[in-house]
């Protein structure tokens, strides 16, 4: 299997340049310096393999799940370790950071997260997911979790909340700690209880549940790396439909209301 890098990893290319990439303007260079600076090399070819090894070089044994043209010339786009980077197409150098499109208004780089998000989260079935929906929901958000998780098990208890304004939610497992964790160990319990959502409900109140047999197959294994493929690194991570992160824990009110902002509707639409 190849090893999977934390996005924690990325932080050295941040700190080799000492600043924080998202946030500073570099002066003017001089006029020497100005002359002296080359355009970073056409795309091509060429371009994908001298990001690759630039990539490859800084974080070897991730994943590069894509490279495509990034919207500003001479760079290209790399979906890496669950996050986006921009890599300038002669491999010199990596932009780590929200790209803003200041004519639309728009997170360039968080866009093209909740694409690889949605194409990532479709290859879950709903059959191996924990879902609890009303009759008709008008939301449905996909939640990764941990049955140790604080925060995840006060999200548990407003279910029937969140079932009543129109929202569905679907499991998908993320224990913190790893495979071989407790938490994990409680995860495969839970998929292998005979009623997966009672024991969802009875493990976030704490009850013990019987280890789950040997020969029970679980999904925890496939939802903990793709929390890491689409950039989980905290616990619940909520996810619209569209591949939005709407953040961690959200009362009842607050998701519905970023649920509506998401979709472009007005608070008062139900």
């Amino acid at each position: 299997m190849r090893p999977r890098v934390s996005p924690l990893a990325l932080a050295p290319i941040a700190l080799a340049l000492g600043v924080s990439l998202s946030a500073c303007a570099q002066p003017a260079p001089s006029a020497p310096a100005a002359q002296a600076a080359r355009p970073a090399a056409a795309g091509g070819a060429s371009a994908d393999a001298a990001v690759r090894a630039t990539l490859t070089g800084a974080l070897p044994g991730a994943e590069i799940r894509r490279l495509r043209p990034a919207p500003i010339a001479g760079f290209t786009e790399a979906v890496v370790a669950g996050r986006v980077l921009y890599v300038s197409n002669d491999g010199r150098y990596i932009l780590d950071g929200a790209l803003i499109d200041m004519r639309e208004r728009r997170n360039v780089t968080e866009s093209a997260m909740d694409d690889i998000r949605v194409e990532g989260l479709k290859a879950i079935p709903s059959s191996e997911r924990i879902v609890f929906a009303p009759r008709n929901p008008k939301y449905t958000v996909t939640v990764f979790t941990d049955i140790d998780c604080g925060y995840c098990r006060m999200f548990h208890e407003h279910m029937d909340e969140y079932n009543a304004m129109g929202i569905a939610v679907e499991y998908l497992f993320f224990p913190r700690a790893g495979e071989g964790s407790e938490a994990w160990a409680k995860a495969e319990s839970v998929w292998c209880a005979s009623d997966p959502r009672q024991a969802m409900t009875d493990a976030k109140a704490g009850k013990a549940l019987p280890p789950a047999p040997a020969s029970c197959r679980t999904p925890v294994g496939a939802e903990f790396a793709l929390g890491r493929d689409v950039g989980v690194n905290a616990t619940p991570s909520v996810f619209a439909a569209n591949g939005a992160q709407l953040g961690g824990y959200l009362e009842p009110a607050r998701l519905l209301a970023a649920l509506q902002a998401n979709a472009g509707e007005s608070p008062a639409a139900r």
